[in-house]
């Protein structure tokens, strides 16, 4: 698993010498010590020895380190009989445990106990290498993670939004500098990016903080009740209208309204819309008196406004109405240095929700999440974690508890195997089929983001799909 760690910039001579991560080990046995000494000081890790548990005890007080490596029959007290007390000092200090005697019950009640790993005498090397190198990259980017929150909290205010990339950097650094102002927003990006988050954050370093946040997805209410959501009605202004009701833009009065997917709106009520952003005023439906009200309005799509607007899909002045000041978040493909961060997160948030303890990722996985395109972003990434944290039985998450999506489908091993008398044009066309299939899926549908994946034309594509009968389904709505 590679380590999270800023290039370095600048004059190479003004760049401080790395510091070695740092290891203790914890064994009675010399041979064992002076072993783990010599393989690991010349794989460059600064290594601090102790024979027993008292004095491992006493230099986990003094010292900080980034893995420890426990015996299990320590003279007196064992290793796992220590561990606890270990936990309780240092929570999360990755541990693994080194015995001759791993049997399943040690394995289990050592992890239960807090171990992140478990190693049998004698061991392998480069597997012991890896485990090492992995759990401490594993706690250098759960560290990273609880540092960045905490940096973004103090810095903007920010809630649950992670990267440190330089397109969220820059993000960021607008959010905050557009936040207190009164000008509304237009935040453009693909679907599962996190639109929502920022706009909860333009409104939580705003001075409206302390007023409501409405969050509406427009176009997810239909559009015969989207006027009285919005606007509110007054008694038998429609069949079912037994009493008034406030809408929306009331409830908001003083904060903020967050219209998301507001690209799907209608022309005529993308007219009213405009006009509320122009006077700040709306009647209620049925009603005949105006009302006036002070809202900020954050708008978001996945869709881009201004070819909609050639279109004829979407109306232009409303466009320069919202497009006062536009946000673009950049998809999860676009900033992969974030994955690692973002899977630790969401296994933190899911481990934490299920009971479940712990987890990690493998090695592999992590390769998968790097290498993957993530059509749907950052909530395609959560989903995947969620699964990972409920199927897992152990404490690392291997590629085969990933979604298949992620890790790839052997279409041409598949085909070979049962259709052993097809010609090559029928299993090429099928492998198209399922190739274009599995991408549709993956873009929830939209045919338009499945044509910008394979870079060809939207027509193209559509003959394709008619061409190998595709049964292209609803798209489904964030």
């Amino acid at each position: 698993m590679p380590e999270i760690l800023d290039s370095p910039v600048g004059n190479p001579s003004e760049i401080a010498p790395a510091i070695l991560p740092r290891i203790l080990i914890i064994d009675d046995e010399a041979a064992i010590r002076e072993s783990l000494e010599t393989l690991l000081t010349f794989e460059g890790f600064d290594v601090t020895m102790a024979v027993d548990g008292p004095s491992g005890l006493n230099t986990l007080a003094k010292h900080t380190f980034d893995l420890l490596l426990l015996d299990l029959a320590l003279p007196g007290e064992t290793g796992i009989e220590l561990l606890p007390r270990i936990v309780e000092m240092h929570p999360d200090l990755p541990v693994i445990m080194i015995t001759a005697y791993g049997t399943v019950g040690n394995v289990v009640e050592a992890i239960q106990a807090g171990a992140s790993n478990f190693v049998q005498k004698p061991w392998d090397n480069e597997k012991l290498l890896a485990d090492i190198r992995s759990a401490i990259a594993r706690h250098k980017a759960e560290e990273e993670v609880v540092q960045l929150k905490r940096t973004l909290k103090q810095r903007y205010n920010f809630e649950n939004i992670i990267g440190k990339s330089e397109p969220m950097l820059k993000l960021f650094d607008l959010v905050a500098q557009v936040a207190p102002s009164r000008s509304t927003v237009l935040i453009q990006g693909e679907s599962g990016t996190g639109k929502e988050l920022i706009a909860k954050a333009l409104h939580a370093n705003s001075p409206r903080r302390d007023r409501p946040f409405v969050p509406v997805n427009t176009g997810a209410v239909p559009s015969e009740l989207l006027e009285s959501t919005l606007f509110g009605h007054v008694k038998g202004a429609f069949t079912s209208a037994n009493a008034s009701k406030k809408g929306l833009f009331e409830v908001a009065n003083g904060g903020t309204l967050f219209l998301d997917e507001i690209g799907t709106m209608t022309m005529d009520m993308q007219a009213k819309i405009l006009r509320v952003l122009q006077d700040r005023r709306f009647m209620h439906l049925g009603g005949t008196t105006e009302i006036q009200v002070d809202v900020r309005i954050i708008a978001a799509t996945n869709v881009d406004l201004q070819v909609a607007v050639r279109e004829g899909k979407f109306r232009e002045d409303l466009f320069y109405r919202l497009n006062v000041i536009m946000l673009e978040l950049p998809p999860l493909r676009a900033r992969r240095e974030d994955v690692p961060l973002l899977a630790a997160h969401f296994l933190k948030v899911y481990a934490e929700e299920n009971g479940t303890g712990d987890r990690a990722l493998s090695p592999d996985a992590l390769r998968v999440l790097l290498d993957y395109e993530w059509p749907g972003n950052v909530r395609e990434l959560e989903n995947a974690m969620e699964r990972g944290v409920v199927l897992s039985t152990g404490r690392l998450i291997s590629p085969d508890l990933l979604p298949r999506s992620l890790t790839g489908s052997t279409y041409s091993a598949a085909l070979l195997e049962h259709r052993p008398g097809a010609s090559l044009f029928d299993l090429m066309e099928e492998i198209e089929r399922r190739i274009i299939s599995d991408r549709l899926e993956r873009c929830h549908w939209n045919q338009t983001d499945a044509a910008e994946f394979f870079r060809i034309p939207l027509s193209t594509l559509n003959q394709k799909i008619k061409r190998l009968n595709i049964e292209v389904k609803k798209r489904s709505r964030d």
